[in-house]
């Protein structure tokens, strides 16, 4: 009998299973993480509701906690993220409750973060804090049966340290993106090159030659800026941060305010997890032809409404660019509904970058289950040793040794009596 499930199309689900087992070649730290897992069964009996894009990659993620044990459901944390075929191979390959379809409008896309949380989780798993939010706001009485959680994206975090600072986080939640292992890798380089592979996708246009904008200069700013510099763009990155600012210049990119480069950016790429960060005093002033997209997490990096308002017409002129009239007969453009245009436009991280981030969480799970008596309810950075572990299992699996340290090395590191 098929679990319980809100998809697209069952239908689709060996399509799925193919292109779920294609990822999990390119994830051997998950792998090794689930045989482990599979043998130990650490998540016994334990319930999780997950909140994440449904691709792939979270697909197999997603086979490794219920390996452990875990009695896990999945939504999504994005109406234009999901991939349909992975949906029904979860739900028809792997039997994993799982409620997402692609293009849903706001009241499906919280029908479904609400389907998985009445299955009663002790741990949530969330990508924008969707989940937490809802439980807190919505749901407070089931707060007392939540062990922990855990969160993936920088702009999760930032509304769980402000609960923090309340008073209000009602659980503790380990911040999976501060772990070097991911937000070094699957911020910098996923998504620096699935943020152009979205635009690409969409556009068709070359980028050499183009002025790129990167609003925001933070692991994944510093992604695109390096990957759009690489395919011959003249870079400009605009900040708000003075330290982050000074190392983008440092870099070799051109550091301005926002409004000197909305007249000369032909493609503005939004990264900061910030709401309207490109606004109307941006969009009056940019050039005929100029294209908008997000890679932070939420649609509300560039003003839509604003945008909308000042627009005579829009139309769609491609399967996800749609065209807005301006005034001075100019036409600017965005991309993916101002939504992750990494995902909405194309197929999001790389498996072999995700691997580590989705590491980190599988270990964090396991370490909240073995911990949760004695942890308080504020946000934990992911423990070192997992962090390291990480490293150590993905350099193992590229067939990378390096050197450790003599037993002289490691008494002068912990010692202070030797000098020069």
């Amino acid at each position: 009998m098929t679990v319980e499930h809100d998809i697209a199309d069952i239908g689709l689900a060996d399509e799925g299973q193919l292109k779920i087992e294609w990822a999990d070649r390119q994830m051997p730290v998950l792998t090794r993480i689930r045989e482990r897992f599979e043998k130990e069964r650490p998540l016994e009996g334990i319930k999780i509701a997950a909140c994440l894009h449904v691709t792939t990659e979270t697909a197999n993620l997603m086979r490794t906690l219920a390996t452990g044990g875990a009695d896990v459901a999945l939504c999504a944390s994005n109406p234009l993220s999901t991939q349909d075929t992975t949906a029904a191979g979860l739900v028809g390959a792997y039997d994993i409750p799982t409620y997402a379809i692609r293009g849903v409008d706001e009241t499906q896309y919280y029908g479904h973060l609400k389907a998985v949380l009445d299955r009663k989780p002790v741990i949530t798993m969330d990508d924008g804090c969707d989940l937490v939010t809802m439980l807190h706001q919505q749901r407070p009485d089931q707060l007392k049966d939540v062990i922990g959680g855990t969160e993936e994206t920088t702009t999760g975090i930032i509304r769980l340290h402000a609960m923090e600072a309340d008073g209000v986080l009602g659980y503790p939640v380990v911040g999976v993106n501060d772990a070097l292992t991911k937000h070094l890798f699957d911020n910098r380089y996923g998504t620096g090159q699935s943020a152009i592979d979205g635009i690409i996708r969409a556009t068709n246009v070359l980028l050499a030659g183009r002025t790129v904008v990167v609003c925001g200069y933070g692991m994944c700013g510093r992604g695109v800026a390096s990957r759009a510099k690489g395919m011959g763009a003249d870079v400009i990155v605009t900040e708000v941060e003075p330290t982050r600012a000074l190392e983008a210049a440092m870099d070799g990119f051109r550091v301005m305010t926002g409004r000197a480069a909305a007249s000369q950016g032909d493609i503005f790429v939004t990264v900061t997890g910030n709401k309207h960060v490109l606004d109307s005093e941006h969009f009056e002033l940019m050039k005929d032809g100029a294209i908008m997209c997000n890679a932070g997490h939420f649609d509300i990096e560039i003003n839509l409404k604003a945008l909308r308002s000042m627009a005579s017409g829009s139309r769609r002129v491609r399967q996800e660019v749609e065209e807005f009239s301006m005034e001075g007969d100019r036409k600017v453009y965005v991309l993916a509904d101002g939504r992750l245009v990494n995902l909405a436009a194309a197929e999001g991280h790389p498996a072999a970058v995700m691997d580590m981030s989705f590491a980190n969480q599988a270990l964090s799970c396991e370490w909240i289950a073995q911990n949760a008596a004695h942890l308080e309810k504020k946000v934990y950075p992911v423990p070192v040793e997992i962090d390291r572990e990480v490293a150590r299992l993905k350099l193992e699996t590229m067939g990378v040794r390096i050197d450790e340290l003599t037993a002289a090395q490691k008494s002068y590191q912990e010692g202070w009596e030797e000098g020069t």
